[in-house]
């Protein structure tokens, strides 16, 4: 994985974007289905790592409270949907999407991620 570029979604590369990628973390920092909270241009980022080798990025604030908490939450899948449930209200957001489940008002964005040379890196949506 040292010189490799992987993105998640796996269709966004590095060199088609505008956005720039800021580092954010070791992949080795973030351990197997747990999230880590980064500071990327001026935004609370949550970047979890789902198994050895998905990556997700997400706002980190939850969107009922304000408070910086998703990375926090806990992963799990419902309906086969790779979810955080925040540690506040438990309200469910997909991963993938940034759709909360239980009510769409709660919806956060995502943001791309991509592993270079070790290294989890983050573009802003």
């Amino acid at each position: 994985m040292n010189a490799a570029i992987l993105s998640f979604p796996p269709a966004t590369d590095a060199s088609t974007t505008s956005a720039p990628w800021t580092p954010v973390c070791a992949v080795d920092d973030i351990v197997p289905n747990t999230g880590v909270c980064a500071l990327v241009a001026g935004r609370h980022v949550a970047v979890f790592r789902v198994g050895e080798d998905q990556f997700y990025a997400i706002d980190n604030v939850d969107p009922k409270t304000g408070a910086s908490v998703l990375s926090r939450g806990l992963i799990g899948s419902l309906g086969g949907r790779i979810v955080v449930a925040s540690p506040l209200y438990k309200q469910h957001i997909e991963l993938s999407s940034g759709e909360c489940l239980e009510s769409p008002a709660y919806s956060v964005q995502t943001h791309r991620v991509s592993i270079q040379g070790g290294q989890v890196r983050v573009a802003l949506a």
